[in-house]
């Protein structure tokens, strides 16, 4: 463990989150000499405290700190104090996620372009595209020891991928496998192959699939440059008067208020925090929350088309054996507006425990269309809908300033209202799930509404003009010239695919370009 380093050594970098962006960017810049302060509001877990249980594990892991919700959408209504799954520790939601690992597509950089105007909503094309991310996306494949790349193979399917393949290619779909994965199919990088457990959003006590918690934060601190705070909530950046952040203020695991000072602030909290923490942040100078002269900072929350779609069986299937979400259909990942919706979506095996199946099958719900379900859970085959939703202005995270969090501050809430090419997306993939089942002879479907959103993205969003987003090409700030944004906040649009890879491939890319800054100078 590197020495810690004085609060008021002003050359670090503080990096606040350690997730797929502040975790993966935190090594990458102690691999190229700098030294890296790095806040994590959670606590540290190794794998072998990881639970096998669904509920204690969410006890756990989870981010539970109080938000509130507001708009039309049913998590709203369902899940008012838990619009996100996300987690509060060490390595963020890297140990919660599935490890599906999927490159945007060209046209997915090029929404705008693409899909021309479509009313409602705030479409932008990135200020970047396929052909420059990816000599970034190879990196970040290799990092995290993607299947079905380089010359990974690819995980096996259990029984829920056997009938979901059958099924789709009844249909005439043919890009359907095991999906591309964060997942060891054999040995690599130290880390063992895949054992089959099941229990993938647990965290993965393997260390089969790819987490930050336990390889590119042990591997920055193995620098002797990367120091890890855990526990330490960020109330604050503090910027001087001609406009830099000088740090950032934070309560740290005794209870104390305390400042870091910093060369360069790089904030990673994921798309609900991160906006908080900027809008928490405002000065006389930064009225609006810093580095919102744009008025952005918070808009455009995206948390992708989601839903899941599970049929029943005569004969058992046993769903939840075997790696959570090893199988995919993209045949409907492309943009055929044809189809009555601009973009696309992605279909990917899905098993829940009972707990949660109970919990998330139909909220709120009983009687006996509830249970009957419940009782033929051994005959299940389940799916999830991950498709492009539109960025809207009016989505976004603003500060509930009627309730605060045990610090004194005002939670985030998070507003969300589906646009109509949400709901059109989100029938199309329920029908086309059902029909996926069907073919098979299901006896019974399915549809279930979106459960709270592990895919936050938008709300610091990245863009050429700076009046139209709130970070440049390389996550920087149009406002403030040394303060980055890390995580998924960033991204300008959604896409189709699951973030992870197109974030960890983005702090590769912006870890290099701090750095070659900090080399000449000008940071």
């Amino acid at each position: 463990m590197p020495a810690p380093y004085d609060l008021n050594d002003d050359t670090v970098v503080v990096i606040i989150g350690t997730g797929a962006g502040g975790g993966v960017l935190a090594n990458e810049l102690a691999q190229k000499g700098v030294s890296v302060v790095a806040l994590e509001a959670g606590g540290r877990y190794v794998p072998d405290d990881y639970i096998n249980d669904e509920w204690d594990s969410f006890g756990q892991l989870a981010w539970v700190d109080p938000r509130t919700t507001s708009g039309d959408w049913r998590v709203a209504k369902d899940f008012s104090g838990l619009p996100a799954w996300i987690v509060k520790a060490v390595g963020g939601t890297s140990i919660h996620w599935a490890g599906a690992s999927l490159r945007f597509q060209d046209h997915e950089f090029k929404a705008l372009t693409t899909y021309g105007q479509v009313p409602g909503a705030n479409l932008l094309d990135w200020p970047i595209d396929l052909k420059e991310m990816e000599p970034w996306y190879d990196l970040a494949e290799t990092k995290l020891g993607v299947t079905r790349t380089g010359d990974r193979a690819g995980l096996p399917g259990n029984n829920n991928f056997k009938v979901l393949e059958a099924g789709a290619r009844k249909l005439g779909y043919e890009k359907v496998h095991t999906g591309r994965m964060a997942i060891n199919s054999a040995e690599y990088d130290g880390r063992h192959q895949c054992m089959q457990t099941g229990f993938c959003f647990q965290g993965c006590k393997w260390g089969a699939k790819w987490s930050s918690a336990y390889t590119d934060i042990p591997r920055g601190e193995a620098t002797g440059l990367l120091e890890v705070r855990d526990h330490c909530h960020a109330l604050k950046i503090d910027h001087d008067a001609g406009g830099r952040a000088t740090g950032v203020t934070y309560v740290d695991k005794a209870g104390n208020q305390v400042t870091q000072k910093a060369r360069i602030v790089c904030v990673a909290g994921n798309s609900i925090e991160s906006p908080r923490l900027l809008l928490n942040s405002a000065s006389d100078m930064f009225p609006q929350g810093l580095a919102n002269s744009s008025g952005q900072v918070g808009r455009n929350y995206m948390r992708h088309v989601t839903g899941s779609v599970y049929g029943i069986f005569d004969k058992p299937v046993r769903m939840w054996r075997g790696t959570t979400m090893a199988g995919i259909v993209q045949d409907e990942a492309h943009h055929d507006p044809a189809r009555g919706f601009v973009g696309g979506y992605e279909l990917e095996t899905l098993s829940l425990g009972i707990p949660f199946m109970a919990a998330f099958l139909d909220p709120g719900g009983w009687g006996r269309e509830f249970t009957t379900a419940l009782d033929s859970y051994e005959n299940m085959a389940g799916l999830w809908i991950v498709g492009e939703d539109m960025p809207q202005e009016t989505n976004r995270i603003t500060l509930n300033h009627a309730v605060k969090d045990r610090f004194g501050q005002p939670v985030p809430d998070v507003h969300f209202t589906d646009h109509p090419n949400d709901v059109a997306m989100r029938n199309h993939a329920y029908q086309q799930g059902k029909a996926i089942y069907e073919a098979m002879g299901a006896t019974r479907t399915l549809p279930t509404p979106p459960y709270p959103s592990t895919h936050n993205l938008g709300t610091n969003r990245m863009s050429d003009d700076p009046r139209l987003g709130v970070v440049n090409r390389w996550g920087r700030t149009h406002d403030v010239e040394n303060l980055y944004i890390s995580d998924g906040s960033q991204f300008t649009t959604g896409a189709a695919e699951n973030p992870t890879l197109t974030i960890v491939a983005l702090a590769i890319r912006q870890a290099d370009h701090i750095a070659g800054e900090i080399a000449k100078g000008a940071l």
